[in-house]
């Protein structure tokens, strides 16, 4: 009974802190849309999409609304921007850490610890980014969707490939890709069509993979790990198979 309950807490205790990091990261995202764009999502696209990522992690919406008033308020002091590093994993994974940080010198700092505590290499920019892509992402629920009209619809607004996906909580998911530049447009088209995703952003997808053993992968993950647990670090994006 005591090792069942030390697991339980164990298991909450992990839940907890992962809702933690999406709701911080949800934050930071409206944040940033919110002084980018204005409050309003009827008109500001950017806070539409950050609203429905805050939606996709179960943020509850009097902190939403919350994260909005305090990015509009005349004292707020938040001024997040995006920055991207790249480095080496051990054996030699490639790594691309997304960033939303008030302060560059701290988040670079703590990356470049994290790698150096995880055997790998904070590199330059340009170092790794050359070895994936930037796709917009979009995911939607498969209810309800005619995905073979939906797709030829979508292709002349920028969509490059349907793929079935997975969410979080292990529900299915129809997964979106398009080019960077075409992620406006697909997502004029879905808002057109009525279609609300479960969330999207932008993904950095790996041009190959690079396979690994069992013991090489915890390596790795441990890394990753130590990235993630900062609160400036959004996503950590590789190219592990």
């Amino acid at each position: 009974m005591g090792r069942n309950f030390e697991n339980r807490k164990q298991a909450i205790f992990k839940r907890g802190a992962a809702n933690n990091k999406a709701f911080t990261r949800a934050t930071r995202q409206v944040t940033m849309a919110v002084k980018a764009g204005g409050g309003d999502p009827e008109t500001n696209p950017t806070l539409r999409r950050a609203i429905q990522n805050a939606n996709a992690v179960n943020m509850p919406k009097d902190r939403v609304t919350s994260a909005i008033e305090k990015a509009l308020g005349l004292n707020d002091t938040d001024n997040y921007e995006e920055a991207i590093y790249e480095g080496y994993g051990p054996h030699g994974v490639a790594i691309i850490v997304d960033t939303a940080t008030d302060n560059v010198t701290r988040t670079v700092a703590n990356v470049r610890n994290a790698f150096k505590k995880g055997n790998g290499n904070l590199g330059t920019e340009g170092s790794v980014s050359f070895m994936f892509d930037r796709l917009g992402i979009f995911r939607l629920k498969p209810d309800g969707l005619d995905r073979e009209e939906m797709e030829l619809e979508l292709i002349d607004h920028g969509l490059d490939e349907m793929l079935d996906g997975t969410g979080e909580d292990g529900s299915e998911q129809v997964v979106l890709r398009c080019a960077f530049e075409d992620f406006g447009s697909l997502q004029a088209a879905l808002e057109e069509r009525k279609i609300e995703p479960v969330s999207s952003g932008f993904e950095w997808i790996p041009k190959t993979t690079t396979e690994l053993s069992d013991e090489q992968m915890d390596e790795v993950l441990k890394l990753i790990a130590r990235l993630e647990d900062d609160d400036d670090v959004q996503t950590v994006f590789h190219n592990v198979e």
